[in-house]
Formats: C-alpha cells, sequence, structure tokens
C-alpha cells in the first residue's frame, strides 16, 4: 500500500494573524495595548520566520526542526509553534550564584549545561534529594522534573533507567532547564482547587485605574471646586451693595446687582498673593482636569483680572470689570452667593462624592490585604479579604466602607474550595474553566499510584505543568504529545502499581465531574480540555472511553479513527427508540463483524463511519450551494458530533448515570433549548457571526434533545409548548426548528431533505449554501 501523503498547513493564518497585531499596534491610544500588540506581532513574526526557513513544520507534532516532541514549545494561538523552547529560560539570580561557585573546570560549553551537569554531580544529587524529601521545589515547566527524576532513580538504585535517561537529555542539556525552582510552593489539597494563585489575582487588582474622566471630575471637586469657591470670594468682597446675578425677563437676559472693584477690604492683597501661590502649587500637580483653563470660562476670567490686579482695579479696564461680574452673576445664579445656604448644600453633596473611594482605590486595599498570603498559594477564606475598610488602611480609603462585590469576585479567583463551590459562586463558568483546575485534582489521583511518597509528589506537579501546555495544530490525525511521552515520566511507568484504592477514586472522580459539567453547562459541548482530563480518569480508573475531541473543520483530514465509530455505536444503543435518536435518525445497527477500516497515517480509521457523515451531510447542502471546503467540512463533523452525541451517550452508558440524567433531564433540557433561543436571536453585527450564532445554537439544541430524550412525553410536550410561546414573540426564523422538534415528538419522522410537517426543519448548525435560519 502506497504511504499515505503528508498534508502541511498553509501561512495565511499566520500572516492574517501579524497584520492584526500591527494594525493594533498602530491604533492603540493605550500603551499597555499597544505593548500587548507589539509582543504579539514579534509572535507572528517568529512563527513565518520559522515557516519561511523551514525550521518550523506547521501541522507536525514536531514542529521544530530536530527537536523530539516531548519539548514544551511555546505556542500562539491556533496552535502555531513559534519555535522557542519554555524550558529555555534565562539563568536566576539563584542560578548565577551558582554558577559563580562551581569550579573554573566545571564541564559544559554554555552556563545551563554546567549547571545541569552540576546536579548530576553527589552535591547537586544531594540538593536535588533534600528538596524531593522536603518537598521545597516548583514546577513551571514539565522539563524542569527531569532531573529530580533522575536523582530519584540513582538514590533507588535503579543505575540503567537513570542513564538511559540522562543520556536522552544530555542533547539539550546545554538550552534547557531540568532543575525546578528550589523555593517553598504552596499547593491545594486533593480536595479543593483554585483558579488562581494569589500572586496573579494581586498583580491583575493593582492594574486597576481610575478612569480619565472619573479622575478628572474628582481632581475637579477635590482641588478646583474648593479653589474657585475661594476665588468668587476674593471679588465678592470688592463688591459693595448687591451681588451681580443674571436677571431674566422679557427682552432676553441682563445683570442685576452692584459692580466688583468698589471696595478693597484690608487683607485682599494678602489673600490674592495666598490665592495664587496656592493655585500655582496646584497647577504643577493635578493635570487631570482643565476645564478651569478654559479661556471663556468663569474660572479662568476671574483668575486671569486677579492676576492683572495687583492691589486695586488701577491695571484693570472697563471690560475687565464687566466681565468679572458677568462671571460672578453668572456663578452666583447657578450656584449661590458664597456662604449661602444653596452654595453650601451643593459643596456638601460634591464633597461627599469625593469622598467616595474609587473603584481603584479599594482593588489596592485588597491587594494589600492579599500580601499577607504566600503568592503561589491560596486563599482558605474570604471573610478576611471581604471586610469592609479597617483603620489601619484609612491611608488607601475611609474606614468602615464596604468592599463592593465586583472586587470581591476577583478575589475569590484564588479561592481554595471543591470544584462544585467555585461553580456556584461563578469562579468556574464554563467547561473550559472546568478544565483549567482539573489537573489539580487529576493530578494527584494518578500520583496515587507510587508508593514512595516523593516520587508521587513529584510525578503530581509535573502532570500540572504538563496540562499547562498549549495544544499544537496538528494533521495527518496526529495526536497531542502525551504525559506518559516525557522521558522522565516514561521512566517511573515501571513503579506506579495497580491499586484498587485509586482506581475506585478516579472513577468517582470523573462520575463527580462529568455530573457537575452536564449540570452546570448542560448547554455546552465539553471542551476539548475537559475531554481529555476526563480521558485521564477514565484511564486511571480502569475505563476505556472512546472519548472524540472537537475537530476544526478548516484541518479536518476527511476521515475518523477508529473511537468515532465505536462512540457512535454506544450512542445508537443507548438511544434507540429515544427523541434524539428519532430526531437525528440514528442507525440502529453498527455491525461488529468485517468492520471497514484501514491505516491512514499510522492510524486505523474507520471508513463506513467517515462515508455515513459525508453521506448525512448532505441534508446541509442548500438550494444555492456556493459554501466552501471549511463549510463542507463542518458539515460532515457535525454529523460526527450527532453520531457519538459528542461524548454524552459514552459517559452516561459507562458511568451509570442514566437515572440521574432521566431526573435532571427536564431542567437541563430547559436550560439547553432557552440558551439555544437565546444564542439564535441575538443580533448578528455581521453575516459571518451570524452563522457562527447558528452554528452554537444548533449545538446547544442538540445537547438540550439530548437531555429531553430521557423524559417522558409529557414533558416534552411541555417543552415544545414553552418553545412555541417563544417562537411567536421572536419571529417567523424560529418557528422551522420548533415545529420540526413537535413534529418529531409527536411520532413523525423528518424526510431526506430534514423537512417535516408543513413548516418543520431540523436544526443543523452548519450550511454548504445559506442557512435557513441565517437573517437577511
Amino acid at each position: 500500500m502506497p504511504e499515505e501523503p503528508q498534508v502541511t498547513a498553509s501561512s495565511a493564518y499566520a500572516v492574517g494573524q501579524l497584520r492584526q497585531a500591527v494594525e493594533r499596534a498602530l491604533a492603540a491610544d493605550d500603551a499597555r495595548v499597544r505593548r500587548r500588540a507589539i509582543a504579539r506581532a514579534e509572535t507572528w513574526r517568529s512563527v513565518l520566520d520559522g515557516i519561511a526557513t523551514g525550521r518550523l513544520e506547521v501541522g507536525s507534532r514536531t514542529p521544530v526542526a530536530d527537536t523530539p516532541a516531548w519539548v514544551t514549545l511555546e505556542v500562539a494561538h491556533g496552535g502555531f509553534a513559534t519555535g522557542r523552547f519554555l524550558a529555555e529560560a534565562p539563568l536566576t539570580d539563584d542560578e548565577l550564584e551558582r554558577l559563580r561557585n562551581l569550579p573554573d573546570d566545571a564541564p559544559g560549553e554554555t552556563d545551563r549545561e554546567r549547571l545541569n551537569l552540576w546536579y548530576l554531580g553527589d552535591d547537586g544529587l544531594a540538593e536535588s534529594r533534600h528538596a524531593l524529601r522536603t518537598g521545597r521545589y516548583r514546577v513551571d515547566v514539565p522539563e524542569e522534573s527531569a532531573l529530580l527524576v533522575v536523582g530519584w532513580l540513582l538514590d533507588h538504585d535503579h543505575v540503567a533507567p537513570a542513564l538511559d535517561l540522562v543520556a536522552e537529555l544530555r542533547p539539550l542539556m546545554h538550552r534547557l532547564r531540568f532543575t525546578p525552582r528550589f523555593e517553598p510552593v504552596s499547593a491545594p489539597s486533593g480536595a479543593v482547587v483554585r483558579l488562581q494563585p494569589v500572586s496573579e489575582v494581586r498583580d491583575s487588582l493593582r492594574q486597576a485605574t481610575v478612569r480619565p474622566p472619573i479622575a478628572a471630575m474628582l481632581e475637579t471637586l477635590r482641588v478646583w471646586n474648593p479653589l474657585y469657591d475661594r476665588l468668587v470670594e476674593l471679588w465678592c468682597d470688592t463688591v459693595e451693595g448687591a451681588l451681580p446675578a443674571v436677571h431674566n425677563n422679557t427682552a432676553g437676559t441682563s445683570i442685576a446687582g452692584d459692580w466688583p472693584c468698589r471696595v478693597w477690604p484690608a487683607d485682599w492683597a494678602e489673600r490674592r498673593l495666598q490665592w495664587l501661590s496656592d493655585y500655582r502649587a496646584a497647577a504643577e500637580v493635578h493635570r487631570l482636569s482643565d476645564s478651569h483653563r478654559h479661556p471663556k470660562s468663569n474660572f479662568a476670567r476671574l483668575r486671569g483680572a486677579l492676576e492683572r490686579c495687583p492691589e486695586d482695579s488701577s491695571a484693570l479696564s472697563g471690560r475687565d470689570v464687566g466681565w468679572i461680574r458677568r462671571a460672578l452673576a453668572n456663578t452666583i445664579s447657578a450656584h449661590g452667593a458664597p456662604g449661602s445656604e444653596v452654595r453650601a448644600a451643593l459643596r456638601t453633596t460634591q464633597a461627599a462624592v469625593a469622598a467616595r473611594p474609587t473603584h481603584a482605590a479599594l482593588a489596592q486595599v485588597l491587594s494589600a490585604r492579599l500580601d499577607r498570603y504566600p503568592g503561589d498559594g491560596g486563599l482558605p477564606s474570604l471573610a478576611p479579604i471581604e471586610a469592609d475598610v479597617a483603620e489601619d488602611e484609612a491611608s488607601l480609603a475611609p474606614p468602615g466602607w464596604p468592599i463592593p462585590t465586583q472586587l470581591v469576585a476577583k478575589t475569590e479567583r484564588a479561592l481554595e474550595a471543591p470544584v462544585g463551590e467555585l461553580v456556584e459562586r461563578g469562579v468556574i463558568g464554563s467547561g473550559e474553566v472546568l478544565a483549567r483546575v482539573l489537573p489539580q485534582v487529576t493530578s494527584q489521583l494518578l500520583a496515587a499510584n507510587i508508593a514512595d511518597a516523593a516520587l508521587a509528589s513529584a510525578y503530581a506537579r509535573t502532570y500540572g505543568a504538563f496540562r499547562r501546555r498549549r495544544s499544537l495544530l496538528l494533521l495527518n490525525l496526529e495526536h497531542q504529545v502525551r504525559f506518559e511521552e516525557l522521558p522522565w515520566i516514561a521512566a517511573v511507568s515501571p513503579f506506579r502499581e495497580r491499586r484498587a484504592e485509586a482506581a475506585r477514586a478516579a472513577e468517582q472522580s470523573l462520575r463527580e465531574t462529568t455530573v457537575l459539567a452536564l449540570g452546570s453547562f448542560p448547554q455546552a459541548i465539553l471542551p476539548n480540555p475537559l475531554t481529555r482530563e476526563l480521558g485521564a480518569l477514565a484511564t486511571q480508573a480502569g475505563l476505556r472511553l472512546p472519548l472524540v475531541e472537537e475537530v476544526a473543520a478548516d484541518i479536518f483530514m476527511g476521515t475518523f479513527t477508529t473511537k468515532w465509530r465505536d462512540a457512535a455505536t454506544i450512542a445508537s444503543r443507548l438511544l434507540d427508540g429515544t427523541l434524539y435518536a428519532r430526531y437525528y435518525d440514528l442507525p440502529r445497527d453498527w455491525p461488529d463483524v468485517e468492520r471497514r477500516w484501514r491505516k491512514r497515517w499510522g492510524k486505523g480509521t474507520a471508513d463506513d463511519f467517515a462515508e455515513l457523515c459525508v453521506r448525512r451531510s448532505q441534508e446541509a447542502t442548500s438550494e444555492q450551494a456556493s459554501g466552501s471546503r471549511v463549510a463542507a467540512n463542518g458539515a460532515v463533523l457535525e454529523q460526527s458530533q450527532i453520531l457519538t452525541t459528542h461524548n454524552l451517550a459514552v459517559l452516561v452508558d459507562a458511568l451509570g448515570l442514566t437515572d440521574r440524567v432521566r431526573e435532571a433531564g427536564p431542567e437541563l433540557a430547559e436550560r439547553a433549548l432557552a440558551w439555544s433561543v437565546r444564542r439564535l436571536t441575538q443580533p448578528a453585527p455581521t453575516w459571518v457571526s451570524g452563522l457562527q450564532a447558528i452554528k452554537n445554537a444548533a449545538y446547544c439544541w442538540r445537547q438540550g434533545i439530548f437531555f429531553l430524550s430521557f423524559c417522558d412525553q409529557a414533558a416534552q410536550l411541555e417543552a415544545v409548548g414553552r418553545l412555541r410561546d417563544r417562537a411567536a414573540v421572536l419571529g417567523p426564523r424560529f418557528v422551522p426548528a420548533v415545529e420540526g422538534l413537535a413534529a418529531i415528538v409527536a411520532g413523525e419522522r423528518f424526510d431526506q431533505a430534514g423537512r417535516v410537517a408543513v413548516n418543520g426543519r431540523r436544526l443543523l448548525g452548519w450550511s454548504v449554501g445559506p442557512h435557513w435560519a441565517q437573517r437577511d
């Protein structure tokens, strides 16, 4: 059989990303936004340089030339490797100090190589041994635990695997850091997780700033208004008789009252000099507000006259005095005379506003409170954090002032609590976020099979660092690097035992996580990172589950590996005769004998499954078919998700969740279908975003139908009734989807074009050509 041709990715996406980053950098007014855009532009320039020179092969699991797959790469958005190694880090201060103390004849061509080799000597191994025993080390990148494992193997007389591991690491010792950071680390127990460490939350709070309009307003209230009142009072003291005021009459407006510059109090000159001195001092420091500088403002006219009038009116012209009178009349009529109840009430209100602490000031209060906790740790409780401002914090905000809930919500990201509690609090708001925190639990469960506590801890910390690796864009049915492929993890795999209690704990965690994900986010398909974590738990539990990933339409290779067919077989069996099976016309039989599969790119592929998806995708081809290759691929991939239920059936079946889903089915279906309605009826600013909205709504619709399939017909009819009520309000575009579902609930079937009854349509997310649900 001829070898399958290798497909490569286009650089057009990277070019577009570089252009967007450059345009953003040129257009940004904010310096921080501009710096981030410049950094993104540099990242994409590195990607394109690597592609042009042949150093990078986009789409391969080893995209950097002459680099093993296990090396942790810097990966830009979309899965493009930049060519940079994350473990190729600059030397820290501690490492530089260590380097200075090494003998002059220490082996190694680079500083990094000399340090790595030193840690293979007696003194270095002793330091690693102490760190392993005490847990005083941090692993940020998986490579940083490699020499710890070497030391453990040597300490336990496993010399041969230790030497083999060193031989595999040796070619990169001159570049990569293979040692951890020897410092205390705060790690939550397996029962609790945190979304972010304290340091990240604290840094985010410290970046809070006052918006320029608010800052200018507060400066006016706190600085310029008091100065202005003193200025008005100065000129009012030169009026003999009634103060000027604006008088409205049928002929228009006129100025009533006496004239300024008629009397000069004995202390007026001294007060004038003091005011001018105070003004100049304020102008040097306070430059946020410039309204007082406007040449036609009352403030500017009165100030200018004061500067030209040293002691009496001799330096002022009649025009100047007229403008002083006009300015006094304006401000007195609008805000009252100096010392009046009207002006006092206004200034009292404004002073209360000015005294309110800003959002940024209260953020500084919280950041200062977080300084009491280890930066790499979490918060055991929010009680000390969310308390009102204390007396010893008076320099930042008024004592007794409450902390806003939105700021407390930011600190919740560092709260250490069970996953379910963080979901209830809204800290974990999606499956993607759930996948970010789940490795904190998974790592402990996977390490539970290792008897040696020190090695188990290193294993768990390495797993956590590994899960922070960004996924690569892969073609030719390649799979992401697996944890077990790290050479130092493979070296300790013989020391992982099969413990029944560890397997039971992993299965329990898998069940609880699945229930939590389905119950908390019933509208969303399981994202790939979460699917990977569920797969790791399933493996630890001894369950072989065909969990499938979401595949991007623009890199779809036209076929599927055999696990997609296995997942579809489970879905057809579990859902036979249900609403889901009728709505999507699931096949009832998947023959087990003579499965049609062949090898492509070294992987077993299910050709019968792929062909079925292609045939079924023809329903998505509109009469005016003019869709792109990506749209055609998307239609095929959607059918693969429909046939497999995108992991829902596999998990419900394997974990025995049928009764739980049946019990919660009406609520989960209602939430998913309601979300689909909202998404489908939201205004879309562009034609492309409109198509994206339809796709998301259809995926959510599918989730809702899955849950509705576990309900009795009465509950299904009630759900249809609620949808019809919404359709009556939302307009005709939503009606075909509702009528299609109603017809299937009533026992009818879609035809080959996905139509039923008079106006019913099957709602699919992808369309090759115009979609029937898209707005004009």
